[in-house]
């Protein structure tokens, strides 16, 4: 079927409201599955609503909660997001973070006791969006393992990153550790379909086209050791620094068992210019101007970008199987 942005987030907001989850968490969490339906990310969008609802049901996340934050040292935002979605807590951070970055010329906000991150391009490019440099960094139940390893040790641990470009769409950058996101395997479980055979390892070790043996055996690292070193340093930042629950010790997000994941976020906000006075952003449309002269070059970003534009006119055409799920959730 086909529905408007603004039809689907009344339409999935209700969904959670009638699953008892407080109102304006009900929102932050529809605009952000959307918004990234949206962006042609199914496997952090619409797929992702029955989950969340049973984790709800089950007390695995917890639907009333909203956030609390402080302010530990003069550039330091600590936001506990209290055990409920990670959503409204990332709203939080954009609420308040730049303030703080225009104070101090760099800060960071800490999100704890947190749950699914999503599309990550989507929190860094609202900071883009108000003029600041962003990075953004998570962990997630544990999906790959350490470097000749065989036993899941971090999660895919995405990596986000926005600066904003005088006069054009910001470049923005959003890529998971492991060869591809979970939620690809996951939707690709979901629809009966094989994956290919480089995406990830069965609990043995061996590559495999299958999804489901995939989701109970480890993701293949982007860029091998690299990757896996890269996974490490966002354990670090996101969980170590935050306080959160390493990827190892945390419950999965793919079903309603278990105690709450957990999890933990950082973002980093810069002011561009707060070294060299002003001028950055006209030096950032500079460089964008000199990428998007060769041709095949493709702006980090702007692809994402694009197709919200196109969904904002056009609407989204969901499968039948994920409206159906979505309604047996009344």
């Amino acid at each position: 079927m086909n529905i408007s942005l603004a039809d689907a987030e009344l339409l999935i907001s209700s969904i959670f409201q009638d699953n008892g989850v407080d109102a304006v968490a009900s929102l932050s969490v529809a605009r952000a599955l959307v918004q990234s339906e949206a962006a042609g990310q199914s496997g952090h969008g619409l797929r992702r609503v029955p989950t969340y609802v049973k984790q709800v049901r089950t007390g695995k996340v917890d639907g009333r909660a909203l956030p609390l934050s402080s302010r530990p040292k003069p550039g330091i935002l600590a936001i506990d997001a209290n055990l409920g979605f990670a959503y409204p807590a990332l709203d939080l951070a954009v609420d308040m973070l730049p303030a703080i970055v225009r104070e101090q010329g760099i800060a960071l906000a800490a999100i704890n006791r947190s749950h699914h991150a999503g599309v990550m391009a989507l929190t860094v490019e609202r900071f883009a969006e108000q003029g600041l440099v962003a990075m953004m960094f998570a962990n997630a139940p544990a999906a790959m393992a350490a470097w000749g390893g065989k036993t899941p040790l971090y999660g895919t641990n995405p990596i986000a990153f926005a600066v904003p470009v005088a006069g054009n769409d910001p470049l923005v950058i959003d890529l998971a550790l492991s060869k591809v996101a979970r939620g690809k395997v996951m939707e690709a479980n979901q629809k009966k379909v094989s994956i290919p055979d480089d995406w990830a390892f069965d609990v043995d070790g061996n590559p495999t086209t299958d999804a489901a043996a995939a989701l109970k055996g480890t993701m293949a690292p982007a860029g091998g050791a690299k990757g896996a070193a890269l996974a490490l340093m966002v354990e670090v930042l996101a969980a170590g620094l935050t306080g959160a629950t390493f990827s190892h010790q945390a419950s999965s997000l793919l079903d309603e068992h278990g105690p709450a994941p957990s999890l933990g976020h950082m973002i980093i906000a810069i002011d561009p210019n707060a070294a060299t006075g002003a001028g950055t952003l006209e030096r950032m449309a500079g460089l964008a101007s000199e990428m998007a002269r060769e041709e095949g070059v493709r702006l980090p970003g702007r692809r994402g970008r694009g197709l919200r534009r196109t969904a904002l006119e056009s609407g989204l055409t969901l499968e039948d199987d994920v409206m159906a799920a979505i309604e047996a959730l009344r």
